[in-house]
């Protein structure tokens, strides 16, 4: 019996993955395999995963009846208790995916805000997250609905989202009172960086790419670490010497990621907006990952979308301390030609990396 109710209090997660038209192979298990991330940061355990090929989905379940009749099967087979889509689902198709499946239902963009509500422990970082949460919800709050889904777990950290206690006025109420929060938390932080009488430089990538790691070995910092995603959204700055009394601000920020839900940029604008005003920024690449160029594209449109496109910027191709990075610096070295191979996990070619820093910096 103990065995079970633990069994029943875990979250068992099956993952479905629609690849909507054309899309390559190599880049459709690329996303599939960051899911599988996502929902390990998330707390659950993968129990399976479904692919669909549709040319459009439908506008009831996204899927095919013949697709969800599968899903039906794969979860009474696993004992799956939540199924994750890959895929941005509309109130109607979550709704009706819930009723018809019997259990909890969320799509990509749900996962990603209950990790942000995870890992979010500054006062900051909260106020933001529940921010995006609350903006997703008010957009998804239907008028009447029947919904038996709320009993704990991933989809519920954060706001939550109670038997639709909180409806749509409240949470505008709530909206309004945070954003004149991050509008006062903006303004100081205008007022600290005219203070601040150094150089800035920023730390920008794809999630678990080793920036906090690079700061800790920049910095000697003793930033928070971790092998997942997303486990830095509390932004950091150190101070840092780069050379004999020439001293730089440096500082990490949250990890991009595709498809990161528009609210969560939204939300964090007045932490991104220090990526714009940065002197320079250090875009950190993982060497070792095959998906270096579906990343650096993320990483280039977020920073268009935050209006750093224009902030000067040098590249690292970082973890080469891995041996599957071996067979991609080849190519990463003829892409990015200027680019710096490191390890900062190892600290090397630290001091090469400050050497740039201070060539591309103007000091006072």
């Amino acid at each position: 019996m103990p065995h079970d109710i633990q069994k029943d209090m875990t979250e068992r997660a099956l993952l479905v993955h629609v690849i909507v038209g054309k899309q390559q192979k190599r880049e459709a298990q690329n996303s599939l395999e960051e899911l599988e991330r996502l929902a390990d940061t998330a707390g659950a355990e993968i129990v399976g995963s479904i692919t669909q090929h549709r040319p459009r989905p439908t506008a009831s379940f996204f899927i095919g009846e013949g697709k969800l009749a599968d899903i039906q099967l794969a979860c009474r087979k696993t004992d799956a208790n939540l199924v994750v889509f890959n895929n941005e689902l509309s109130p109607v198709q979550v709704n009706n995916l819930d009723l018809a499946l019997g259990i909890k239902v969320i799509d990509r963009t749900e996962l990603i805000l209950q990790i942000f509500a995870r890992r979010a422990s500054s006062a900051e970082a909260q106020i933001q997250v529940e921010l995006a949460q609350l903006q997703y919800l008010v957009s998804r709050v239907p008028a009447s609905v029947k919904q038996h889904r709320f009993h704990g777990g991933i989809g519920m950290r954060g706001p939550g989202e109670s038997p639709f206690q909180l409806r749509a006025a409240p949470m505008r109420k709530r909206i309004q009172a945070l954003k004149k929060k991050l509008v006062k938390i903006q303004e100081r932080r205008k007022r600290t960086r005219k203070q601040r009488g150094l150089p800035l430089v920023c730390l920008v990538g794809y999630t678990n790419a080793g920036k906090s790691t690079l700061l800790n070995g920049l910095a000697a910092a003793a930033a928070y670490v971790d092998d997942r995603l997303f486990a830095t959204l509390d932004t950091k700055t150190r101070l840092v010497h780069v050379e004999e009394g020439k001293k730089i601000l440096i500082t990490d920020t949250v990890g991009f990621i595709r498809d990161l839900p528009h609210g969560l940029v939204a939300s964090f604008h007045s932490t991104l907006e220090e990526v714009a005003e940065a002197d320079l920024l250090l875009l950190v690449l993982d060497a070792s990952s095959p998906s270096v160029p579906e990343h650096i594209k993320v990483v280039r449109e977020t920073l268009a979308d935050i209006g750093a496109s224009e902030v000067p910027s040098v590249v690292l191709l970082n973890k080469t301390d891995r041996q599957s990075a071996e067979q991609h610096l080849g190519g990463l070295r003829r892409q990015f030609g200027d680019a710096l191979s490191i390890s900062a996990l190892r600290r090397q070619g630290l001091d090469e990396v400050k050497k740039r820093i201070a060539g591309n910096v103007k000091f006072v």
